[in-house]
């Protein structure tokens, strides 16, 4: 459902067309200034409109993109746990084990208590979290687990999911996900910038040139005319 924002952008631009049918019935409806003229006023409509539209495919874009980033993603911390799981047969070190598994921990999003002392009231250190839980994040600490693992000689699952050449293809799908989120929120950001600017630049947008429309026709057949009556109850709401 779209928020009560997006649904005001969208009514403003309805009742810009509304305020345009309206005073085309005028027929003393003349203004000296070229926004305000019936032609004019047509077309901002079809431009508003328009840009409305590439908004919201903006945003569905970027929608569709964090799906497909959460799905890529879905499998990450099971898939290093499994990891970690297949080293500790091989009888390697016990500090490439702890590397491993401190990789691990961050990717897990775990958190390590500190080793600081107490306070001089006796209160408890705070816990230092350890969790580094950005989807780039994880996706870098995953890779680093990966090279860690290319320089183990008896790392050679017979699991196709642990094999490295796959977890390195399933690590390139992390880091394409969420560089697609990046990007259409990008251009969902530029596009927004735009409708905003349309619709509610000082004295150029839609909003100020709905307000001079009906200024204008106040002047024209005065404050308590029924011309005037009925532009003014066409709402137009301000950016908050």
């Amino acid at each position: 459902m779209p928020s009560t924002s997006e649904v005001g952008h969208a009514k403003n631009v309805a009742n810009l067309q509304k305020l345009t049918e309206q005073v085309i019935t005028f027929s003393n409806y003349n203004p000296p200034v070229d926004n305000l003229k019936v032609a004019n006023l047509q077309t901002l409509y079809t431009t508003a409109s328009t840009k409305l539209s590439e908004v919201e495919d903006k945003r569905h874009s970027n929608k569709n993109a964090i799906t497909v980033r959460q799905s890529a993603f879905e499998n990450l911390k099971s898939t290093s746990t499994k990891i970690i799981n297949h080293l500790e047969i091989l009888g390697l070190p016990q500090g490439t084990i702890d590397q491993a598994k401190s990789l691990n921990r961050v990717i897990q999003g775990g958190q390590k208590k500190t080793t600081t002392p107490p306070d001089e009231n006796g209160n408890p250190a705070p816990t230092v979290s350890t969790s580094r839980q950005s989807y780039t994040q994880q996706a870098e600490n995953f890779g680093i687990l990966l090279q860690l693992l290319a320089t183990i000689p008896s790392y050679a699952p017979n699991e196709d999911d642990l094999k490295l050449v796959n977890l390195n293809a399933y690590k390139d799908s992390l880091v394409s996900s969420t560089q697609s989120v990046d990007q259409t929120e990008a251009e969902l950001n530029t596009k927004l910038i735009e409708r905003d600017n349309l619709l509610y630049a000082d004295g150029t947008g839609l909003y100020s040139i709905a307000q001079n429309v009906k200024k204008y026709v106040k002047s024209l057949y005065g404050a308590t005319s029924p011309e005037y009556a009925n532009v003014s109850n066409i709402q137009f709401t301000s950016r908050k």
